[in-house]
């Protein structure tokens, strides 16, 4: 139910908005990688400015997902040798428990 409600709240809106930016910018715009020669045809690029805005927000998005996936490698690094730690205790618990349980019988004398 709140899949849906995301979907229809979030999704939906935003899909009409790329939808009329789409059709709103959908003129031809050269993009040139040579500053000193603009006019340098085998560095230029022609497609629609949406195809450019779409483009480039793409990439900021993944190039952006990246950078934080590399910074945040040193806690997950920690949270696995601390879930290590866990489970070794936890072995060592479940063993300490063992024998104190057989060491605590009263004495049969």
């Amino acid at each position: 139910m709140t899949n849906r409600l995301v979907t229809l709240v979030v999704f939906v809106p935003l899909a009409i908005v790329l939808i009329a930016l789409s059709v709103a910018n959908r003129h031809d715009v050269t993009v040139t990688l040579d500053p000193f020669n603009p006019g340098n045809p085998a560095l230029s690029y022609t497609a629609p400015l949406f195809v450019w805005l779409f483009g480039t927000l793409i990439t900021g998005l993944i190039l952006g997902g990246l950078v934080t996936w590399f910074t945040q490698g040193k806690y997950r690094k920690l949270a696995r040798t601390r879930k290590a730690e866990a489970d070794r205790l936890r072995q060592q618990g479940g063993t300490a428990t063992d024998h104190t349980a057989q060491t605590n019988l009263p004495a049969l004398h």
